[in-house]
């Protein structure tokens, strides 16, 4: 089940996240640390009704953002519609233990299918250069790579843009 989180779970939501960073540091995968994602971070989703979490047995098993906020980062990239009534993804996540069981594919089908019946142009997102496995997923999806954009508290490395248009 999709839904809504609340500020009493971010306790929950924050053990989930640091798991998915340690896994992806034990994959050389420098994409999260003790920065990001943080608990402001998700208070601020949540105030503003953007944070969603896929539970199952009433265990949060991931988080997805869906807002239709544009970060100042994204500016300098060449979108392929105007900086209108857009969605960007942020902060998807699987619990390691769960990962490669189509939970990721259900959060994006929900992010999608959220930002077409709000009638929007696209859904932007950005990945990490370095996370391959991101990169496949979302190309997979017809998701199209723009440019880059950096988090330098987060890395050294890039991270990639993406967008992807109604066909």
């Amino acid at each position: 089940m999709i839904e809504h989180a609340k500020i009493s779970e971010i306790p929950e939501i924050l053990r989930l996240t640091r798991a998915c960073a340690q896994a992806m540091i034990a994959n050389g995968i420098y994409q999260w640390n003790e920065h990001y994602p943080s608990k402001g971070a998700f208070e601020n989703d949540i105030k503003r009704e953007e944070l969603y979490v896929l539970k199952q047995n009433n265990l949060i098993i991931g988080t997805i953002v869906i807002s239709n906020f544009m970060d100042e980062e994204y500016a300098p990239i060449e979108w392929l519609t105007p900086n209108e009534n857009n969605f960007y993804i942020h902060r998807l996540s699987v619990h390691p233990e769960r990962q490669g069981k189509g939970y990721a594919r259900q959060l994006m089908d929900y992010a999608e299918a959220f930002a077409k019946a709000k009638k929007a142009t696209s859904i932007r997102l950005d990945t990490f250069s370095q996370n391959q496995r991101n990169q496949r997923f979302y190309e997979a999806r017809g998701y199209q790579r723009l440019g880059n954009i950096f988090f330098p508290k987060q890395s050294e490395h890039p991270f990639y843009c993406y967008e992807l248009v109604w066909e």
